[in-house]
């Protein structure tokens, strides 16, 4: 099996035959997903591995990024608890590029920046304390180089190691309760 589809293969599917669980953020889900997906972000996958394990039982299960990484290491992770899982080429990226439509909803819990914006905020944030401090010592420049650096190696790698640690924040995580819909949503595919 293909261990992805690209969107036109997943349109061709039967939607009553195919889970799309959505592995990003909430506020990243909110600004604009695949229709039908399901909002379960990486952090909370491990929580709900016997949900998922279930629900992957009766549907095929292809799991959504923005591009496509946070998607291949869930897929990892599933496949190491044996479940068969399928990522989505290009993610939600290739989806919009594809001349796809994707829905927006509503954040229930807050309203939380999108994770591109929060990256752009903070390496912005960081560059200008790295400038400014400058004038006091020399040796915050190296802030702003090291900010540089990693922005370089991020669209080289197509990663985002900043992503990733504002992604651990609490309020880019979901509250307990909001899996609570995640899980009978599970049980009920």
């Amino acid at each position: 099996m293909n261990p992805t589809l690209t969107p036109a293969e997943l349109t061709a599917k039967a939607p009553d035959t195919t889970l799309i669980i959505d592995v990003r953020g909430p506020g990243e889900f909110a600004a604009g997903h695949v229709p039908g997906a399901l909002s379960l972000p990486l952090d909370s996958l491990p929580q709900l591995l016997d949900d998922v394990r279930a629900a992957a039982g009766r549907r095929e299960l292809v799991v959504v990024c923005a591009a496509g990484m946070r998607s291949a290491t869930a897929c990892a992770q599933l496949a190491a608890a044996g479940i068969d899982a399928r990522g989505l080429e290009g993610g939600t990226d290739a989806w919009r590029a594809a001349g796809l439509q994707v829905e927006t909803s509503a954040l229930p819990e807050r309203n939380i920046w999108a994770m591109d914006r929060q990256v752009r905020f903070t390496a912005g944030s960081l560059v200008l304390i790295g400038l400014a401090g400058s004038l006091v010592t020399p040796w915050a420049a190296l802030l702003s180089a090291g900010i540089a650096g990693g922005l370089v190696y991020s669209g080289l790698s197509n990663t985002c190691g900043m992503a990733a640690m504002l992604g651990k924040l609490p309020f880019n995580r979901p509250r307990p309760a909001a899996l609570a819909p995640v899980r009978e949503a599970l049980q009920s595919a």
